[in-house]
């Protein structure tokens, strides 16, 4: 398995992977509106030995209270329905949080299942006196510092108010 950064050449492939493994086309539309935005930061592909791309992760700009402290927005995460339970999500999350840091990111956050990205190192992000700028169950909003910072002391203001990227209002 090889974890490597998009290329032009996958667009489309991310494109048909995200339609087959989502219920809906909102995350492939999604993906592609901040592509042309150009508001991708990381954005990486889990390919097999014969180069087909079977997962993709992808990571955007956040703000706390309006204010940006280098902070990336973790969505989507799809792996090919025939390829999961393999621990590609895992390996794709790995590389991420390995580069992201090394480009002066220092932290993260997601909206989806605790269970899964509690793996990962993810809390609740309300422990850390952060919330959603959308209504969202209670714990599916997560945070972690991706450097050895703890997260409090990676923003001001000891507690915020999350936004992404304005295309996430079309979701």
């Amino acid at each position: 398995m090889l974890i490597r950064t998009e290329a032009p050449s996958d667009i489309l492939t991310i494109d048909r992977l995200l339609k087959s493994v989502f219920e809906s086309e909102a995350e492939a539309n999604l993906v592609m509106s901040l592509r042309e935005n150009s508001k991708l930061t990381l954005s990486l592909v889990a390919c097999t030995d014969d180069g087909e791309v079977v997962g993709h992760v992808l990571f955007t700009p956040v703000t706390v209270d309006g204010e940006d402290y280098a902070w990336q927005g973790l969505a989507p995460l799809a792996v090919s329905k025939g390829y999961q339970g393999q621990g590609i999500a895992s390996a794709l999350l790995s590389e991420a949080f390995e580069t992201l840091p090394e480009l002066g990111y220092p932290a993260c956050v997601v909206l989806g299942d605790p269970n899964f990205y509690g793996k990962f190192g993810f809390q609740s992000a309300a422990m850390h006196g952060l919330e959603c700028q959308w209504e969202v169950p209670e714990g599916a909003f997560q945070a972690r510092s991706l450097t050895e910072e703890p997260l409090k002391a990676l923003y001001r203001a000891g507690k915020g108010q999350v936004e992404y990227c304005s295309e996430f209002n079309e979701l």
